[in-house]
């Protein structure tokens, strides 16, 4: 456990011998706690403030890399009646890119998260991320690929031999091709261009074909960016 946490464990100690006191007065008075609301408020934080967070827990993800020991009962239960997600990601599957880790160990109900091999934004994805948006008031839309992704990969070869893959391992890489077709040729290493490319073609997709979204980015209530997660030095790069 790190020296946050410890101290962090300290805090709560009191606080909950304090609380524990204070709730026999009231049972012993008659009185009960009144019933927490069944929904929440959005996240305040603006757009440019959530991306702000998203660095600089990344930054906290490189230098110390300590996943500590959260508080995950007491944070499960102010979330169970409701969440305010402050910012939406769009991820690879890969078990190695978890987004609330590589964002510094963020807790439950901080991320609405959607992950497919690739990061694509098929229907199901898309209809995901409105509901963040507009429902959940989620500000700030990331999408993120990340350094040696096998479904880009996979994309390449394909747009090179003109290879067919089996069943729907096919259809998934597809929507990766035109990427991988667009950065044919050009110099430096062609799966890291496709990465790149993929996740600035996948945002530049949710702009455009969700009007709940887009409407959203008119009104300077949400905004779109990606970014690319490098395996072995654990740093995110925000492109655009």
């Amino acid at each position: 456990m790190c020296q946050s946490c410890i101290d962090q464990a300290r805090r709560q100690f009191m606080l909950r011998s304090a609380a524990g006191i204070a709730a026999g007065a009231l049972v012993l008075s008659g009185l009960d706690r009144p019933a927490r609301a069944a929904s929440v408020p959005p996240t305040s934080l603006t757009p440019d403030e959530a991306l702000a967070k998203l660095k600089e827990g990344n930054e906290r993800f490189v230098k110390s890399p300590e996943l500590c020991a959260l508080d995950l009962t007491k944070r499960r239960e102010e979330v169970a009646k409701g969440q305010a997600p402050w910012a939406t990601v769009l991820a690879c599957a890969d078990s190695r890119v978890p987004p609330e880790l590589i964002f510094g160990g963020l807790n439950l109900g901080e991320l609405f998260v959607c992950r497919n091999a690739g990061n694509t934004a098929d229907t199901d994805v898309l209809g995901t991320i409105e509901y963040g948006s507009e429902h959940l008031g989620s500000p700030l839309i990331v999408v993120i690929g990340h350094s040696n992704c096998g479904a880009v990969k996979a994309a390449c070869e394909v747009a090179k031999t003109g290879a067919a893959l089996p069943g729907h391992i096919g259809l998934m890489v597809d929507a990766i091709l035109p990427a991988a077709k667009a950065e044919m040729g050009k110099e430096g290493d062609f799966v890291a261009n496709v990465v790149r490319e993929n996740a600035r073609r996948t945002a530049a997709k949710i702009g455009e074909q969700s009007k709940i979204v887009s409407h959203l980015v008119h009104q300077k209530k949400v905004r779109i960016a990606y970014a690319v997660y490098d395996l072995d030095s654990g740093k995110v790069e925000f492109i655009g």
